[in-house]
């Protein structure tokens, strides 16, 4: 197991939560009251942080929000406090592509940024994902099922196994890609079916779970379905954004604690 998914289950005993706030910070929607900061960004960032880190198991940060305005440097320096706070990091980034360029993606990911785990695409095969694999100390979790609505176009269709594409891969994952035991799945919340389809083939495989929050989905349903390993429940914008006023990190401190507490309430303990 890789020492991210040791820090994981370390950091859900200590908060007693499986809650991961994505930090999908964009700048339209940064309150008023941090505009003028020299780095709205990062302020913004840093007082979610403050307001939430005992309550969560890891946050993650997506790196398009912060390519796209050119503000990288707002990215390292919130990786930074979040490391400084004793967190675990998921760097979001969903990258899949020929193994030199996922070379320099591995880079970007585990040296420039210092993420402990990333998200990336299985789309082009395992030869553009052995860079990642290779890194037994991170945690590598591979794009499942997603919580989208367009995921059906591809990951629902049914192969000449009998399998859809989305068991495909989870069958592949358990059997191919894991030798280093440090493997997840994206695993949307959104469908609880699914999700129970894709736990009889992975067994006890670590689950990164978005949608709950701004998606809709059924709490409940979820931690049902999803039982029989380590689940980190994602929201993203329905914490973040909870406010738009000068309480906003009161706000989001509100919303992450009343889906820590949801999310506990239908635990069944296997952490």
């Amino acid at each position: 197991m890789s020492i991210f998914f040791d820090s994981i289950q370390h950091q859900t005993s200590v908060n007693v939560s499986q809650l991961c706030i994505g930090l999908d910070t964009d700048p339209n929607k940064i309150p008023q009251i941090l505009k003028n900061d020299p780095d709205p960004i990062f302020s913004f960032n840093r007082e979610i942080i403050d307001a939430t880190h005992d309550l969560v198991c890891c946050y993650k940060p997506q790196i398009a929000y912060y390519a796209a305005v050119g503000a990288e440097k707002s990215l390292e320096m919130t990786m930074q406090y979040i490391r400084d706070k004793g967190i675990p990091i998921l760097l979001d980034s969903k990258r899949g592509d020929i193994g030199s360029t996922a070379e320099m993606y591995v880079e970007e990911a585990f040296e420039r940024y210092g993420a402990d785990a990333v998200t990336i695409n299985p789309y082009m095969g395992m030869d553009s994902m052995e860079p990642f694999l290779a890194r037994k100390d991170k945690g590598i979790f591979i794009l499942c099922r997603t919580s989208n609505p367009g995921g059906t176009d591809l990951q629902n269709l049914t192969l000449g196994s009998g399998l859809r594409v989305y068991e495909h891969v989870a069958k592949l994952a358990v059997e191919d890609w894991n030798t280093n035991r440090n493997v997840g799945l994206v695993v949307g919340a959104t469908r609880p079916d699914e999700i129970s389809d894709i736990r009889k083939i992975t067994g006890d495989m670590p689950f990164l779970m978005p949608g709950v929050g701004a998606q809709g989905a059924d709490v409940q349903a979820l931690m049902e379905h999803g039982q029989g390993g380590p689940m980190i429940i994602n929201s993203s914008r329905a914490v973040l954004y909870a406010s738009n006023g000068s309480d906003f990190s009161v706000k989001a401190r509100e919303v992450a604690n009343a889906t820590r507490i949801e999310v506990n309430s239908h635990k069944i303990e296997q952490l």
